[in-house]
């Protein structure tokens, strides 16, 4: 399929639904984005979850605001890294100290969606 007819079936799908169809970003996108800052995470409870990305390597997670914290590490610390275009991170206790990875695609200025490599998926907005 040429270029030119790839860019035509790009354009009447914009504008037959209004939305861009948006791509994954890469490693050195997802890097730019969330190192240093706060990503905070919508959960399903309405309650944002709060992460903040180091620039090195840690992710640091704290859900003492939660009332189901007291049964659960309320703050933890773990390790963050971009492996093949997606973040991956691990925490000592949470998620039973797995490696998760995700991928993130932008959702607007200083918000993505993500999706796990188990399937979960969800948004986040993203701060200083």
């Amino acid at each position: 399929m040429s270029v030119a007819l790839q860019v035509l079936l790009a354009a009447l799908v914009v504008l037959q639904t209004g939305t861009v169809l948006a791509a994954d970003l890469s490693g050195h996108e997802i890097k730019a984005l969330i190192e240093g800052k706060t990503v905070r995470l919508n959960t399903s409870l309405g309650l944002q979850l709060p992460l903040r990305y180091r620039p090195n390597g840690v992710v640091a997670g704290n859900i003492s605001s939660f009332s189901m914290a007291r049964m659960l590490a309320p703050k933890e610390e773990g390790r963050w890294w971009v492996a093949e275009d997606q973040l991956c991170q691990k925490w000592p206790t949470w998620y039973d100290g797995r490696t998760f990875c995700f991928s993130i695609r932008s959702a607007g200025e200083n918000r993505i969606t993500w999706l796990r490599d188990d399937g979960a998926k969800g948004s986040a907005i993203i701060s200083d």
